[in-house]
């Protein structure tokens, strides 16, 4: 039997949506990811580095996946209940997690990494990034793209206009990085599907990813929700395009 509106969106209300971690919505939503696979990457430059740096590190999972870590790690994250998880996760693997804004400064010593990574992070302080490299090091970054998930967005709140299609693309990024003396290396953009199979998928995507629909909660947007529960199950899964760009830079020797 089809679960109710108010099961559903009852169920999504009350999971815990801490760290960094999207198995809640396996079955319930999909993603397609980008084709350069960021996590093997990043590990693939971790094994070389001596000293690397996760800023909003989330809950910690995409560096804890990383199979070889550098003789040091360390990580910031601002939310609380991320900083905790994070610590459960990385410190059995030797790397510290450190309390910090998600503004600058960062709470590090000039030229402290020859690595700062970083996946989706909401700002990137560019001067702060070439701040901590030291010379030769590199900044090597996935981060959401313009108009990410705008179909969901502009359902919500209505269409959203062009300033706002524009924010976190790409060409920005690398005009940003270059005005903070960095070489940009590596610039990837790919546009992605992603599907939501129920409304409670939807209500704990927006619960997690607050900064999609600011004001979201499950009162504020009842009507909405219900009419996008019956919308799912006349027409099937919520289709909206993702956006992602891969951003790599060096710190000049």
């Amino acid at each position: 039997m089809a679960r109710t509106f108010e099961e559903l969106v009852a169920e999504a209300e009350s999971a815990p949506v801490e760290g960094w971690d999207f198995s809640w919505l396996r079955g319930r939503a999909s993603e397609e990811r980008p084709s350069w696979g960021y996590q093997r990457m990043m590990g693939e430059r971790m094994a070389r580095a001596s000293a690397a740096l996760d800023v909003q590190t989330g809950g910690g999972e995409v560096l804890a996946g990383v199979p070889v870590l550098p003789p040091l790690v360390a990580a910031t994250e601002s939310w609380p209940p991320n900083v905790a998880r994070a610590t459960r996760l990385l410190r059995p693997r030797g790397a510290v997690v450190v309390a910090a804004a998600d503004e600058p400064p960062l709470p590090f010593a000039d030229g402290a990494f020859d690595l700062v990574v970083s996946r989706h992070p909401v700002t990137v302080w560019w001067e702060e990034t070439a701040r901590v490299l030291r010379p030769g090091g590199t900044y090597f970054s996935q981060q959401v793209g313009p108009a990410s998930v705008f179909e969901l967005v502009e359902y919500f709140r209505g269409p959203q206009p062009r300033e706002a299609r524009r924010q976190r693309h790409p060409d920005d990024a690398r005009l940003a990085a270059e005005a903070a003396g960095l070489e940009v290396t590596d610039v990837r953009l790919e546009t992605l599907r992603t599907e939501f199979f129920d409304v409670g998928a939807v209500v704990y995507f927006l619960r997690k990813v607050v900064w999609m629909v600011p004001d979201f909660t499950v009162g504020q947007y009842r009507d909405r929700l219900r009419q996008l529960h019956e919308r799912i199950q006349d027409d099937g899964p919520f289709t909206a395009r993702t956006t992602r760009f891969l951003i790599e830079a060096r710190r000049p020797a």
